[in-house]
């Protein structure tokens, strides 16, 4: 009987364990098949390329007006939906005031292959140009883009550039009627200027038309380096100028307090063309607002990604302006502002 028992109970230990090995075989089988049908990252369902921003600078990023460009851009770019990091990405190149690296720099972004490279200031737009005829370039705050040979015209670009004028040009005249409201007796106004900025030559043209409107006698003085600076100062007080306009070039926004602390120390009242120049001491500043402008560069940046061509997006101007004024400079040099000019001000600098 215990016999009979112990071989009942190794046929069934034998069976059971055929049972089990079977069962086993089937669920490795079947997860096995599972396994095959779960996508594979980066094959079945590749994650979408971030869209990358090139942008290129001639100054440095901890510079003032840099970090005002960039907050600018940032604050167009959410507005348009896009978050740094999450579904945009930025990459800078800085020349940190070396313009002869700004070449260097837009090769960089070109071998990045970004989708669009946001350029500031004419010698950006003009190393990007050169770098690439295929990438997309935005460009800001360009004086005359038609004259420096980066678009056909603003209605039509007609290349990969497109962006925004500064309108330089058609403000210099008004730049000269603010001057003459704080001193209304000056009758000969010497012209500081940069005779290597491709605008430098129109420019002028376009001041001595307005000087003579205005029964201004216009006197230009060019600097071509930093170095010429203290020159151009000591020729502007012998020929007896009585004010200074400051066109806009970069080498001088890159040494706006040495210029601002000339024409005070020879008690010139000075007009330029951007806010950076009064906050460094000048005694007033008239043109358009820079972080507008770089704003406004967020919605190219945004139409290009979506598929438009730059040769078909129209150069905008300027559609917000800022006046400012230092009182401070304005009580060292013995100026009273008039107060119509003070409500005019969108900032007034004690």
């Amino acid at each position: 009987m215990l016999k009979a028992f112990m071989g009942w109970r190794r046929v069934w230990t034998f069976t059971g364990a055929m049972h089990a090995a079977a069962f086993i075989a089937v669920l490795v089988a079947r997860l096995n098949v599972a396994v095959l049908l779960v996508p594979v990252a980066g094959e079945a369902q590749p994650t979408p390329r971030v869209p990358r921003i090139g942008l290129l600078a001639p100054n440095s990023p901890t510079d003032p007006r840099a970090v005002r460009i960039l907050q600018a851009l940032r604050q167009g770019l959410r507005e348009l939906g896009y978050v740094e990091g999450q579904n945009i990405a930025i990459e800078f190149r800085w020349a940190e005031g070396k313009y002869d690296r700004l070449p260097g720099l837009a090769a960089e972004l070109v071998r990045l292959k970004v989708n669009v490279v946001v350029a500031f200031s004419p010698p950006a737009v003009q190393a990007a140009k050169q770098a690439t005829e295929t990438i997309p370039i935005v460009m800001a705050a360009v004086a005359d883009p038609v004259a420096m040979g980066f678009v056909v015209s603003l209605a039509r670009p007609g290349g990969n550039i497109t962006g925004l004028s500064s309108m330089q040009r058609e403000l210099v005249g008004k730049r000269l009627e603010v001057l003459k409201e704080v001193v209304p007796k000056v009758s000969r106004v010497a012209l500081l200027g940069n005779p290597a900025n491709p605008n430098y030559a129109s420019l002028v043209r376009d001041a001595q038309a307005a000087a003579r409107a205005l029964g201004v006698r216009l006197e230009s003085m060019e600097a071509r380096d930093p170095s010429e600076i203290d020159n151009a100062f000591a020729v502007m007080t012998t020929a007896g100028a009585g004010a200074v306009l400051v066109v806009g070039d970069p080498m001088f926004l890159d040494h706006r307090t040495r210029i601002a602390d000339h024409a005070v120390r020879r008690r010139l009242p000075t007009v330029f063309a951007t806010s950076e120049f009064a906050e460094a001491g000048g005694l007033l500043a008239y043109g358009p607002s820079l972080s507008d402008g770089f704003r406004r560069a967020a919605t190219y940046v945004d139409k290009i990604l979506k598929g438009a061509k730059a040769s078909d997006l129209p150069v905008e101007q300027p559609a917000t302006f800022e006046l400012v004024i230092n009182l401070k400079t304005a009580k060292a040099l013995g100026l009273t502002i008039p107060p119509a000019l003070l409500q005019r001000a969108d900032q007034v600098i004690q």
